[in-house]
């Protein structure tokens, strides 16, 4: 058998039904519980406890993050990653397809995680396994954190894919790209409090709010070219945009869809409003 080289960094129910049994498909569950509602589309309550058949663990809130972190699932070294991918049977040549339980929320973060260490050949599932239980397609109660066999990754990252304050505080104050914050509006102006303790309300003065919801048609991903349309109202697709969000999770929602609009040139502040929000000198506003 071939190995598979996925179509497209988002991928259907229906392509997962014809191709999972490719021989490099390596499929990962890596939900995270949304710290907000989600979707006003009705979500199975044991859908938690039901996977994809053949399915892993990939657990970037816990597991597959640095481990010395301040702030919520950061981003681990390219070693520590990859040492974590290989107990997952992960090598170069696989075909990583990521999903989560509750559509297209956590599993953007997942992928972008791949992207940075280099691997290309990584695709979301567009609806998650609600999408598949929904077409009625066989679902498996196991969901094992490694596999029986070990993989050869070896990472290429690119470390422009995860930024740290000071390039955001940078970018907020040139020409060269735009910052985009996937909270709610009530979040970005302060309106909101915010879900976590001890943060301040508003935003980063010139970053523009693109709420994740608005990317997506319940628990699918918006068409291409109507994601051309969302973010076109914020940023410009030839140069760099920065996603940022509450945690570094909802942000690559917004990564994911301007991939899937045409944009080029992305990136995710990891620590997000978490580390910016905090009591402190960084610059807060409640204003356009």
């Amino acid at each position: 058998m071939s190995q598979l080289q996925l179509p497209s960094s988002l991928v259907s129910v229906n392509w997962l039904q014809e191709n999972q049994n490719g021989e490099n498909l390596v499929i990962l569950d890596a939900s995270v519980p949304p710290i907000i509602p989600f979707t006003s589309r009705a979500i199975p309550e044991d859908i938690t406890q039901r996977h994809i058949p053949g399915a892993l663990r990939f657990d970037y809130d816990k597991k597959i993050c640095d481990q010395s972190a301040n702030f919520p699932h950061m981003m681990p070294d390219a070693d520590y990653f990859a040492a974590q991918v290989r107990k997952l049977g992960i090598s170069n040549e696989s075909a990583v397809l990521i999903y989560d339980n509750v559509g297209v929320y956590a599993s953007p973060r997942a992928w972008w995680m791949f992207k940075a260490m280099g691997h290309d050949n990584v695709a979301v599932l567009d609806g998650g396994s609600v999408a598949w239980y929904q077409a009625g397609l066989k679902m498996s109660a196991e969901l094992p954190d490694e596999s029986s066999v070990k993989g050869r990754f070896d990472p290429a990252e690119r470390s422009e894919s995860f930024c740290d304050a000071m390039a955001v505080y940078q970018l907020l104050h040139d020409s060269t790209g735009t910052v985009v914050d996937a909270r709610s509006e009530g979040r970005f102006y302060g309106r909101d409090p915010e879900p976590r303790n001890n943060l301040r309300g508003g935003h980063m003065p010139g970053s523009k709010c693109v709420p994740f919801q608005r990317v997506l048609n319940e628990i699918y991903m918006k068409p291409p070219e109507e994601l051309r349309l969302v973010l076109g109202e914020v940023a410009n697709p030839a140069q760099l945009m920065v996603a940022t969000c509450g945690s570094g999770l909802s942000a690559c929602i917004l990564t994911l869809a301007a991939e899937l609009a045409g944009f080029k040139k992305l990136s995710v502040y990891d620590a997000s409003w978490c580390e910016w929000g905090l009591p402190g000198k960084l610059p807060v506003t409640l204003e356009d």
